[in-house]
């Protein structure tokens, strides 16, 4: 064992359920040994323990709420994930937090980048003398102060006079969280003008049908409206600004002008093959 590999931090990790959670585990192992963590079956010495769950039958429920504690017990830093995170108790409210109230996160299934954020809180990833040099949001090409933000890719129409879809094939929308995380990794490296850019941004989403998203936890419609919405709250966390282009006028795009009278979204369309207009 060499010095680098002793001084990683260590996870301990717990896999209950099915073959489906069986996949999430790895999933986060995978990112876990990517990141430079080292993996643990037992809790002792571990830095935190991540225990993903079942919720399907009573046995099931018992048996992963037992591992928490057990984990609470052993280590006392324990987040927790899977379908169990997902289940309401009494009353409403999470059923993980009324039973264990003391543990660090808690997340449902298929959440890898919920997880990793909650152990990048609490147990900081080592340091990789390689990838550290990469900067949190990427390569630019673009001044400091703005950069362009793509939130999907080709078009559904096929306009006679367009060569653009059978260039770049139909509408591919990008999750939202992994939009609104780059966003945000823009704005805390330095940008003041966040440009949304796609070939059709007024579609976004409709190839998924506005399916419900994550970020930091919380569900977010994979939709226009919901999109520009985060993206200006972010943005005036940062004392920045949105600016949005390719917009096609599609009906709803009338549900953005109140985000431009509430300063979230400057009061500018790119509207394509017109001139740009300012909203007054």
């Amino acid at each position: 064992m060499t010095a680098d590999t002793a001084a990683a931090p260590t996870i301990g990790f717990v896999s209950l359920g099915c073959p489906k959670a069986l996949t999430d585990s790895e999933l986060i192992l995978t990112q876990l040994s990517a990141e430079g963590y080292q993996t643990s079956k037992t809790y002792q010495g571990a830095d935190l323990v991540i225990v993903n769950t079942c919720g399907f039958i009573d046995d099931a429920v018992k048996e992963s709420l037992e591992a928490i504690g057990e984990a609470l017990a052993e280590n006392g830093k324990v987040i927790v994930t899977g379908c169990l995170g997902a289940r309401e108790g009494q009353g409403g409210g999470n059923m993980v937090r009324q039973v264990h109230p003391k543990v660090l996160a808690v997340t449902g299934p298929h959440a890898t980048q919920e997880v990793m954020d909650a152990v990048h809180l609490h147990v900081p990833k080592p340091h990789d003398p390689f990838v550290d040099l990469v900067p949190a949001a990427g390569i630019k090409l673009t001044p400091r102060h703005y950069a362009y933000l793509k939130i999907s890719e080709g078009c559904n129409h096929r306009c006679t006079f367009c060569i653009i879809p059978s260039l770049r094939g139909d509408l591919v929308s990008r999750p939202v969280g992994d939009v609104l995380s780059e966003a945000r990794a823009l704005f805390e490296g330095g940008v003041k003008e966040l440009l949304v850019v796609s070939q059709d941004t007024s579609a976004y989403g409709v190839d998924v049908k506005y399916r419900t998203g994550f970020w930091d936890g919380t569900p977010v419609k994979t939709r226009m409206l919901d999109l520009v919405a985060k993206l200006g709250e972010l943005a005036r966390q940062h004392g920045a600004w949105v600016r949005l282009h390719y917009v096609y006028p599609y009906p709803h795009v009338d549900e953005v002008v109140p985000l431009m009278a509430e300063g979230l979204v400057l009061p500018y369309l790119d509207v394509p093959c017109s001139t740009p207009t300012r909203i007054s």
